[in-house]
């Protein structure tokens, strides 16, 4: 049977998200993408001294200015990320977080190593 003719390409980005959308109010796990900042750190010391601003309730993207060794927009902002273009354990980290904001950030402590170095991860949006 030859392929059907005409603009009725079902949309790429719906893997799944759609079909099991039962949760009402409820925060999807998965996804394909996420809006994440992060502090990026060569060595590990200088990342834990970062997550000890954010404890004592520094703004994330105050931290990220001063502490991030990343070429990341301002505030660690890394924009949307796509399932698949993040190194494993980041990736791992970033989908397992729940949504929080820069005012009151949930963050991954400890931080996550990667062949960057040490990150310190919050998730601002999930799609």
């Amino acid at each position: 049977m030859p392929p059907k003719k005409g603009g009725s390409k079902p949309a790429k980005a719906s893997k799944g998200e759609e079909s099991g959308d039962k949760g009402g109010g409820k925060e999807k796990k998965g996804g394909s993408s996420v809006k994440v900042r992060h502090i990026l750190c060569e060595k590990q010391g200088k990342c834990l001294e970062a997550l000890e601003k954010l404890k004592a309730g520094q703004k994330f993207p105050e931290v990220a200015a001063t502490y991030s060794e990343d070429k990341a927009r301002s505030g660690g902002d890394l924009g949307w990320m796509i399932r698949g273009s993040m190194v494993g354990p980041f990736q791992d980290a970033a989908f397992a977080l729940p949504i929080s904001t820069v005012n009151n950030p949930i963050y991954t402590d400890p931080p996550i190593k990667t062949k960057f170095g040490y990150h310190i991860i919050m998730v601002e949006g999930k799609k």
